[in-house]
């Protein structure tokens, strides 16, 4: 991640679960076997040169396994 989340993640959406995630492959073999699922929210965030901004962020998540491989989509502000 390159940059840190400042504010919980609001308006979580779950988009793509099972074998609708492209990537199900990779995670499974990087992080286990678990219910994965595509997740999408908005969150306050500070990237590396100290600036503070909103952006909608995707991610993959499993329970017991938790958040991983966060990427930011687009900036809102």
């Amino acid at each position: 991640m390159h940059f840190e989340l400042l504010s919980n993640i609001q308006r979580t959406e779950t988009f793509a679960t099972g074998s609708g995630i492209r990537e199900l492959q990779r995670l499974r073999r990087t992080y286990g076997p678990g219910r994965w699922r595509k997740r999408k929210g908005i969150a306050e965030i500070r990237l590396p040169d100290g600036t503070i901004r909103v952006a909608e962020l995707h991610w993959y998540e499993a329970s017991g396994i938790g958040k991983k491989d966060f990427k930011i989509k687009r900036y809102l502000d």
